[in-house]
């Protein structure tokens, strides 16, 4: 006789209303603990503990390889209080896929006792969105009972900062160095992943977050865990060795983003089948992320012109209106008013004439 599989539900954290600054009270519980060799101001290690801290103790953590299994395990040593386990860079989906069917069957057939594990597979952009992105479809598809989420640093950071599908247009990286002939750097446009991901599989539960809003990635998480199937969620964690900006902006540059339009924060529910848009309390022109990170430093009146044009667009998929200079700055001639002309200025100098 076949046993019901009994799981975990965890409680949402209380929001107050304020989102940008309020902190509840958290569990004490730290399964991502100290010792590991991660980057000062490293968005993907505060990404990890958030995730790991709403999904508390009785959890079953999966990192495919990235930087954040190279930077978390080296010498017989990982800074994790639970049970984690690597995979290969194209294997994340599958890998977890097998841990959800594996712990179904043993607690059916008494094999196991106790409640259903909370799996959580975290996997970098390169994995999620390039290398293992058959995998992950595969995993949502089949609505295996967990959550895979990728950590978007936008870029390969592992193995040198490299261009990924979702590095940001204009993004310098190594493979994307600005010259003569590419101005801009990159000129290819990032991937919609969660977007592809809530289209290809509307029966899932699919949600887009930042570090800059620490308690709506822990609430997400505890959605995407207590949600009975395959949960995605893409998280933005800034790389400050990839972005080139100064190591306390971390955070702040989680909420830029989001204020300035480049990345939506919104969830699926697959009940409905609709979006669920956050609105941020306050919205910036886009020059104002970008003058934060020496990775677009190079960038021309042009190129940013583009990237705003882009921004607008998004705030329209949202519902909001587009602000007036907002819709200016799609103009090149705006910046070079400005001085914010295509000479070579660097993101210092840029920042400046600002």
């Amino acid at each position: 006789m076949a046993i019901d599989v009994e799981r975990q539900v965890l409680p949402l954290f209380e929001t107050d209303n304020r989102s940008r600054w309020y902190n509840p009270d958290l569990p004490e519980t730290d399964p991502f603990v100290p010792g590991h060799r991660t980057c000062a101001g490293c968005g993907p290690a505060i990404e990890y503990r958030l995730h790991l801290k709403a999904a508390e103790d009785h959890s079953i953590a999966i990192g495919p390889t990235g930087c954040m299994y190279v930077a978390n395990s080296s010498y017989m040593c990982t800074p994790y209080s639970i049970p984690w386990a690597h995979t290969p860079i194209a294997s994340g989906g599958s890998f977890t896929s097998g841990v959800a069917a594996g712990y179904e069957a043993m607690i059916r057939k008494g094999k196991y006792q106790g409640t259903y594990p909370n799996i959580i597979c975290m996997s970098g952009d390169g994995s999620a969105s390039d290398i293992g992105l058959g995998s992950v479809s595969g995993m949502l598809y089949r609505n295996h009972d967990a959550l895979l989420v990728c950590y978007d640093n936008e870029q390969y950071a592992n193995t040198g900062i490299q261009t990924s599908p979702t590095s940001p247009y204009g993004a310098m990286t190594t493979f994307t160095p600005p010259g003569p002939k590419i101005p801009e750097g990159k000129k290819l446009w990032p991937k919609e992943l969660a977007k592809m991901m809530a289209a290809g599989h509307p029966r899932c539960y699919v949600a887009t977050a930042t570090v800059g809003y620490p308690l709506d990635v822990m609430n997400k998480t505890r959605k995407g865990l207590n949600f009975r199937g395959a949960a995605f969620m893409q998280v933005y964690a800034p790389c400050q060795k990839g972005f080139v900006y100064q190591t306390p902006l971390t955070i702040e540059l989680g909420r830029m983003v989001v204020e300035c339009g480049l990345f939506p924060v919104w969830e699926y529910d697959p009940g409905t089948q609709r979006y669920d848009y956050f609105v941020p309390e306050q919205r910036h022109p886009v020059v104002e992320y970008l003058k934060l990170q020496g990775r677009f430093g190079h960038l021309g009146a042009e190129h940013i012109a583009r990237i705003q044009a882009s921004a607008n667009r998004k705030w329209e998929m949202i519902g909001l209106s587009v602000p007036a200079d907002f819709r200016a700055a799609e103009d090149p001639d705006y910046y070079v008013r400005r001085g914010l002309d295509e000479a070579g200025a660097t993101a210092t100098d840029k920042a400046k004439a600002w």
